[in-house]
C-alpha cells in the first residue's frame, strides 16, 4: 500500500497532491477507512466538552464518527468538493485552510486532524490549535499506517515503477510506511512542544484488521496521493498490475492496520 511522507517532494508538487483528493470525492469517503471506535471514545472522553474543530476534515470520515458519538463538529477544509460531501453527510464545513481560516472568537474542546496534518505547518498549526482551544482541550492528530500483504505490495511497486519511473514515490519500498509514519508523528510532536500552550503530547497506537476483496482494494487505490494525479491509461495499468497479484492469491485478503495519533492537553487559562 502506497503510504509517504511528503518530506521529499517539493512545495508545489505537495499542494498539488493535497489537492487531488477532491477529484473524486464520493470515491475518498465511500473507500478510505474509518477511524476505531476506541480512538474516538478516549479522545471524547478526555475533552472538557463536546465541541469539536475538524481540521482537514475531507468528506467527513471522522467527523461523523465525533458526531455519532454526541459530539458537536465543525470542519475546515480547503477542498470545496471534499466539503460539499462532507456536508451532504450532515457536516457543518469552512472552506479554508486551517492557517488562514478565522475562528472569528469560536473556541472548541477539542482540535482532532484525521490522516491531514502533514499538509499543516506543525508548530504554525499547533499555536493555532492553542488558541482555540479551552483549557484542557485535547488536540488530537491522528492517522493510519497499512501495507498490503508482500506479493500485493511487491506487484504494486514493480508496476507503479515501470508505469510512472520519475515519480517521486517510485522510490519508495514496500513495508516502510510505519517507520516513515513514526518519524511524521515524532515531528508532529515536537511542532507541539515548539508552539506552547501545551502539557507534554501521548502517542496513542491501535492495532486493528480490515478484509478486502479485489474490487474494494482497486476502490481504495485511487484515493491515495501517489495515484491520484495520474492520466486514466496510467491508472488503468497500475490497478490492472495490482488486480492480477489479487486474484493470485484468491481475491481477497487482510491488511493489519495500526493507527497512531499524538494528543496533547490544552494548559494554563483561557
Amino acid at each position: 500500500m502506497p503510504t509517504s511522507s511528503h518530506e521529499h517532494l517539493q512545495a508545489h508538487q505537495a499542494r498539488q497532491i493535497a489537492e487531488s483528493f477532491g477529484t473524486d470525492a464520493e470515491r475518498y469517503d465511500r473507500a478510505r477507512p474509518s477511524y476505531p471506535d476506541a480512538l474516538v471514545e478516549r479522545i471524547v472522553a478526555a475533552a472538557p466538552g463536546p465541541d469539536v474543530l475538524d481540521v482537514g476534515c475531507g468528506t467527513g470520515i471522522e467527523a461523523r464518527q465525533f458526531q455519532a458519538a454526541g459530539c458537536t463538529v465543525l470542519g475546515v477544509d480547503p477542498d470545496a468538493r471534499m466539503a460539499e460531501v462532507a456536508r451532504r453527510g450532515g457536516i457543518a464545513v469552512e472552506v479554508a485552510t486551517f492557517e488562514a481560516w478565522d475562528p472569528a472568537g469560536r473556541s472548541f474542546d477539542a482540535v482532532v486532524a484525521g490522516q491531514s496534518w502533514h499538509w499543516v505547518d506543525p508548530v504554525a498549526g499547533a499555536g493555532k490549535a492553542a488558541r482555540v482551544l479551552r483549557p484542557g482541550g485535547r488536540l488530537a492528530l491522528f492517522a493510519h499506517v497499512f501495507n498490503a500483504p508482500p506479493a500485493i505490495a511487491e506487484a504494486y511497486a514493480a508496476v507503479y515503477r515501470r508505469v510512472v519511473p520519475d515519480s517521486p514515490f517510485s522510490d519508495q519500498a514496500p513495508g516502510h510506511a510505519l517507520a516513515v509514519y513514526e518519524a511524521m508523528f515524532a515531528k508532529f510532536a515536537d511542532g507541539i512542544r515548539e508552539a506552547g500552550g501545551f502539557g507534554e503530547p501521548e502517542r496513542w497506537h491501535f492495532a486493528w484488521e480490515q478484509p478486502y476483496t479485489r474490487e474494494e482494494w482497486l476502490d481504495l487505490l485511487p484515493t491515495t496521493g501517489a495515484l491520484t494525479r495520474l492520466p486514466a491509461d496510467k491508472l488503468a495499468e497500475v490497478l490492472d498490475g495490482v488486480g492480477a497479484a489479487i486474484d493470485a492469491i484468491g481475491g481477497r485478503f487482510t491488511v493489519p492496520y495500526t493507527t497512531l495519533a499524538v494528543v496533547a492537553a490544552r494548559s494554563g487559562a483561557a
